[in-house]
């Protein structure tokens, strides 16, 4: 008797640490039913859900980034401000939205590394440049916007 494949399953990756999305996450997750990967160098409060697991990782720059990368894949949908985890990510295939629904492409991830390298070049030669200003109303929206339209592509994806 041949054994059957299990078919890959959407899995949502939150690089948490400064997510202000996390809520919307966990409902998006829990109506589709999707696994929730929230992961963090510090602990974290996550809803009680079997769907939900919070991942704690050693202190260090980027071993929450590392972790994501090293599982993120196809069919999984990454969460993050953090501009080179989305580069690493997009590489790797997976669908890559900020917290204000934009969503990272091969198209778009060049600009924003070039975007963000520049701004960190100006901030070491002295000049002050303003942080992301707070979400909104709308940013939220547009961020479940966003989401709603991953899953259901990748679903189709799947599924076809």
């Amino acid at each position: 008797m041949q054994e059957q494949k299990q078919p890959a399953a959407i899995r949502i990756f939150v690089d948490a640490d400064a997510c202000p999305v996390k809520a919307e996450v966990y409902r998006v997750a829990e109506r589709y039913g999707l696994q929730v990967f929230v992961v963090a160098n510090s602990f974290m409060n996550v809803p009680r859900s079997d769907l939900i697991e919070r991942v704690i990782v050693s202190e260090g720059p980027d071993v929450a980034d590392d972790w994501i990368v090293q599982r993120a894949g196809p069919t999984d949908i990454v969460i993050t401000a953090d501009i080179p985890l989305a580069g690493r990510c997009v590489r790797n295939k997976a669908t890559v939205i900020g917290p204000t629904g934009k969503p990272f492409t091969e198209d778009s991830i060049g600009m924003a590394l070039a975007t963000r390298d520049l701004l960190t070049d100006l901030r070491s030669a002295g000049a002050t440049t303003r942080g992301p200003p707070p979400l909104t109303r709308q940013d939220i929206s547009r961020f479940l916007s966003a989401l709603d339209l991953a899953v259901t592509r990748l679903k189709r994806k799947l599924n076809s």
